[in-house]
């Protein structure tokens, strides 16, 4: 039976409950499994950081309500989040990145991510900037270090659709996808279905805790932007940039286009979607669209997420499931250690041989 000592970056929704899932699961990972969890550090911008070689109780840090800085109050603990500091020295197997991102950089889960790897650490992160802008880099470094680097939870939350066009549509001929990529957006446009103005969704997403105070990120398209730049890279051997992918959002929509679209029996929804041009040509763009109803995504609605993806073999291959929550999240973490732990036989096979 393995054991991995994890260090927890960031402690808001998503690591939270990763812990309190090891709490309640480690028992039954241990054999489901073969492994169990460890939290080994903690660090969080308002609770400061603490580490424990011996390891840190997680139903504790679960149910304990820490003030600012209340991570002190531990033994290892500090009132200062020291991220590289705890990143680069904490015993730890694995590290996993939850913290705010910098849409524009991919701060500073980037250097989060960096630092880990450097250090011979496997890192897991639910971050969407990592990915979509720095990829290329992080996975250069995993190799050299012969660690991995896995982000299944960076586009549909715990829904693994990175790793099922991977290996379930492996040489079909995947083509090209067309997503609904963002829970928020698909809510507000259910709700102008039912008759709500735009702002009056809005308001109602933010009360149901669906979309953020400023929920630009979310209806103006820019969320859905990086996540199709990371499924176009990850599945489609683009090398896309936001920059290069065209977005709108749907803030421009009226009750007069909804109203429109029922009575020719369409449905809008904000998607995102990529397609290998005969050239090779990877062509990508985020909008507003007009979807008829026996369209494989005109019927998904809520904060459920989906793609579709086009295959020369099977045709449109769809997959559906929750694109948000912290819970959820949380599971895409436990799925990429999950991934790592299957890796290892293979990865000090190959380390050997070296």
């Amino acid at each position: 039976m393995a054991q991995y000592n994890i260090a927890l970056i960031g402690f808001g929704g998503v690591n939270r409950a990763l812990a309190q899932l090891v709490a309640e699961r480690n028992d039954r990972w241990q054999m489901e499994l073969g492994f169990r969890l460890n939290i080994v550090a903690v660090t969080d911008l308002n609770l400061g950081s603490v580490v424990s070689p011996n390891g840190i109780d997680a139903c504790m840090l679960v149910k304990t309500k820490f003030e600012r800085g209340g991570f002190a109050r531990l033994s290892g603990g500090s009132t200062e989040a020291d991220n590289e500091k705890v990143i680069r020295q904490a015993p730890a197997d694995i590290v996993a990145e939850a913290t705010f991102t910098n849409p524009d950089d991919g701060e500073p889960a980037v250097s989060h991510c960096r630092w880990g790897l450097e250090s011979g650490k496997h890192v897991v992160t639910t971050n969407k900037g990592p990915v979509a802008l720095a990829a290329a880099e992080l996975k250069a470094l995993a190799r050299r270090h012969h660690v991995s680097f896995e982000y299944e939870g960076a586009v549909m939350s715990g829904t693994p659709v990175i790793r099922v066009a991977r290996t379930m549509l492996a040489g079909a001929g995947l083509t090209g996808f067309e997503g609904i990529l963002n829970g928020t957006s698909n809510f507000v446009l259910g709700r102008m279905e039912g008759g709500l103005g735009f702002s009056e969704a809005v308001s109602q997403a933010q009360a149901l805790g669906y979309a953020e105070a400023d929920p630009t990120a979310d209806v103006d398209g820019y969320d859905v932007r990086l996540k199709v730049v990371i499924l176009a890279n990850e599945l489609l051997g683009a090398a896309l940039k936001p920059a290069d992918v065209s977005c709108r959002g749907i803030s421009s929509l009226t009750a007069a286009d909804i109203e429109a679209a029922a009575k020719d029996g369409c449905r809008w929804k904000l998607i995102g979607s990529a397609i290998r041009r005969e050239d090779g040509r990877i062509e990508a763009s985020v909008g507003p669209r007009r979807l008829a109803l026996d369209h494989p995504l005109a019927g998904v609605n809520g904060a459920i997420n989906a793609v579709s993806f086009t295959t020369d073999m099977l045709g449109a291959v769809t997959v559906t499931g929750p694109g948000a929550g912290r819970v959820e999240t949380a599971y895409a973490l436990l799925s990429d250690i999950v991934a790592i732990h299957r890796a290892a036989p293979a990865r000090m096979t190959k380390e050997a041989a070296e």
